[in-house]
């Protein structure tokens, strides 16, 4: 599904998450979440170049927000899982925090908001449930640099979910620092 397909609830969602943001409620967001928060902020979902399907690398921003809330993943690199075919802008007055070659924006903050195309919350359940229940979309486009099989990414489960806890475990502390104040 799309953020721009003719959803009834779609306008709703983000008149909420614009009504959290005005009242500085923070609001976190990954993947479709992340294109709903950039859509109701202003920005704007288009089709990414490529399919992104599996295990990635991202490479944080060296700035004062990304040190904030990326920690040591600001100007290096950190693993994210994908599961997309398209992407968003960066809101007005967000900043960038992640990206990679195959899609620029996969992360930005807004003051105590946060939004993803990248998925850090993975646990080994989701990723073989997802193999199993898209596994046809996968392969299908497989040949891509961007995608990897449903093999490969089980796989490699073990390799890069420490990693990739590490940086949730970074980001989600830092939200959660946002609903304390």
């Amino acid at each position: 599904m799309s953020v721009n397909d003719p959803l009834s609830w779609i306008e709703p969602v983000c008149a909420l998450i614009r009504d959290a943001v005005e009242n500085d409620i923070p609001v976190i967001g990954h993947c479709l979440g992340g294109q709903l928060m950039s859509k109701a902020l202003g920005g704007t979902v288009t089709r990414n170049p490529v399919k992104e399907i599996g295990w990635g690398e991202a490479n944080g921003e060296e700035n004062a927000t990304a040190r904030h809330w990326l920690g040591s993943f600001a100007g290096s690199s950190g693993t994210v899982f994908q599961w997309h075919g398209e992407t968003f802008s960066i809101p007005p007055g967000a900043q960038h925090l992640f990206g990679n070659t195959h899609c620029t924006n996969q992360m930005f903050a807004l003051g105590p908001h946060l939004g993803m195309q990248c998925h850090v919350e993975m646990t080994p359940e989701m990723i073989a449930t997802w193999c199993e229940q898209w596994a046809d979309e996968a392969i299908a486009v497989a040949d891509q640099a961007s995608v990897q099989t449903p093999q490969l990414m089980l796989a490699e489960i073990g390799e890069r979910l420490p990693t990739m806890r590490q940086l949730s475990e970074q980001l989600y502390t830092v939200w959660i620092e946002g609903l304390r104040r």
